[in-house]
């Protein structure tokens, strides 16, 4: 875990841990943007999707396209498939070896908010299936809401934080989980793979 403005906050500091209101800060940049930059500093290595909505959650996702598999579901004609209720029918027992195999790799999902709360909840449901973080404004490191409510609640689901200041510098304030564990396919990672599969082919075209 790095040394963060989250840290320095001294206990009696009552400007620094106010807990009066303050209004919402802005974001310094576009969730592209600033998902590129946390990207970088996570260690995240592959493409940074367009903001999209994935289990009603905005997020921006950071993907690999596996060659081989690719190019074996270009060769069958077996496209991304969006279709959720036939991805589900994926994972059956008697299905095995008959659809096609996954052609990204998540690398990690980011939700970029101006709040901590809006940005954990759209985070950690990914958290279960792989890397998740959260970029927010700078300013939020300081306050009283942040230290004693949100702070805990990364540790314990294993999502890092990341802060933009206003030049849209972007700086570690929690390293989370950051592992590289075989997912196992379900109903829902496969939907959300083959939703992901199709937006790196329209990023890359």
């Amino acid at each position: 875990m790095s040394s963060t403005p989250a840290r320095i906050a001294v206990p009696g500091d009552t400007r620094a841990l106010s807990a009066t209101a303050v209004p919402v800060p802005e974001l310094p940049g576009t969730a592209e943007e600033l998902a590129a930059s946390a990207a970088i500093r996570l260690g995240w290595h592959g493409v940074v999707l367009p903001e999209m909505v994935l289990m009603g959650r905005r997020v921006v996702v950071v993907a690999e396209l596996m060659a081989d598999a690719h190019a074996e579901r270009v060769c069958v004609g077996a496209g991304p498939e969006a279709d959720r209720t036939t991805v589900s029918t994926w994972v059956w027992p008697e299905m095995e070896g008959r659809v096609p195999p996954s052609a990204v790799k998540i690398v990690g999902v980011l939700a970029v908010a101006r709040h901590w709360r809006t940005g954990l909840a759209s985070a950690v449901p990914f958290a279960r299936y792989g890397n998740a973080a959260v970029v927010l404004p700078t300013s939020v490191a300081f306050t009283h809401d942040y230290l004693t409510n949100c702070l805990p609640r990364v540790r314990r689901y294993g999502v890092s934080v990341l802060m933009a200041d206003t030049e849209s510098n972007v700086t570690m304030d929690v390293t989370g989980r950051n592992e590289h564990v075989p997912v196992e396919d379900t109903a829902t990672t496969r939907w959300v793979n083959e939703l992901v599969y199709e937006q790196v082919l329209a990023t890359a075209s």
